[in-house]
């Protein structure tokens, strides 16, 4: 009898963990899960739609865009999904304002915006992870704060690659570093101007660990990524070309032949002490005159980078 009891007991202990564990649907049905609308409501997103009913131009410049065409129309997670709240931040306390720039601590990255540089980097960083930015901390641009928007336009297209804020980078660069671009305008100039090659194609934007922010690990290795005749190694080497290409030429643009700082052979007698060939026509040697007057150095030292020839110790072969 008492073991009859005792599973009649289990059967019963059974019976009520599991009416515990799966509750009646009448008792679901008494709390129902919010819906998404709801939930935006709740945490103050108001949707896309609200949006454009004041910012239509802007939705169609934007609609226009690569950034855009993903977000409007193929969102891939739930940050794309809250379209303009995505990047602005919720957008009811805006609406329930009345609207008007900034108004309800909506985040609108123009110049003024008062919101922190670094809050709005880490906005588009949200899914801007791959771009090559390991050093962007520290480097001249994150220093000076300069945020993502001030060299991209997000919400219309101006430029055919990267959104860039101007219709090319040399343009977009040249928004600040208003003297580099001059230089490229002279009549020595590394081909930008001809669309051969863009300020990318020897720095990063976005912090390396050299000067200038520079992509290759120093000077002279970012030339010879297009120079690589320059690199040698040589027999006899120069020492002013082993520590820096930029002793002799200005990478951004000169005056002067193959962008040299200063013309031959003056450029030459910044190392070279004229007493072997004078260029004045005065003197005790005016004998020797007839190897810089009207010429220059290179017309017998032709080998500047660096020679190979058991007897090119003076660069002449």
């Amino acid at each position: 009898m008492s073991r009859s009891l005792g599973v009649l007991g289990g059967v019963g202990v059974l019976l009520l963990l599991f009416v515990l564990a799966f509750p009646s649907s009448s008792l679901a049905q008494q709390a129902p899960p919010k819906s998404a609308a709801a939930a935006q409501a709740t945490d103050g997103y108001v949707g896309a739609d609200t949006c454009k009913g004041c910012h239509q131009e802007a939705d169609d410049k934007f609609a226009a865009t690569k950034m855009g065409r993903l977000m409007l129309r193929h969102p891939r997670n739930a940050l794309e999904r809250q379209g303009c709240e995505g990047c602005h931040g919720p957008g009811k306390a805006h609406v329930d304002a009345g609207g008007g720039r900034g108004v309800g601590g909506m985040i609108t990255f123009a110049k003024n915006d008062r919101t922190p540089v670094e809050k709005r980097n880490a906005i588009c960083l949200q899914c801007h992870e791959k771009t090559a930015r390991l050093f962007w901390r520290g480097s001249p641009h994150e220093s000076r704060d300069v945020a993502c928007t001030n060299c991209h336009q997000v919400m219309e297209q101006v430029s055919d690659k990267f959104q860039l804020k101007k219709a090319s980078v040399i343009e977009t660069c040249g928004q600040c570093h208003l003297q580099k671009r001059a230089q490229t305008m002279r009549s020595s100039h590394m081909p930008l101007r001809e669309g051969k090659m863009t300020c990318t194609s020897c720095h990063n934007p976005h912090g390396t660990v050299t000067p200038a922010l520079l992509k290759e690990n120093s000077l002279n290795e970012t030339c010879y990524t297009c120079h690589a005749e320059k690199r040698g190694p040589f027999l006899w080497t120069h020492a002013p070309v082993n520590e820096s290409c930029a002793n002799c030429h200005d990478p951004h643009g000169s005056n002067h032949e193959k962008m040299l700082k200063v013309a031959r052979p003056r450029l030459c007698q910044q190392c070279h002490i004229e007493t072997r060939h004078p260029t004045h026509p005065y003197g005790r040697d005016t004998a020797s005159l007839r190897y810089v007057m009207g010429r220059q150095c290179s017309n017998c030292h032709f080998a500047i980078h660096g020679s190979n020839h058991p007897s090119g110790f003076a660069f002449e072969r």
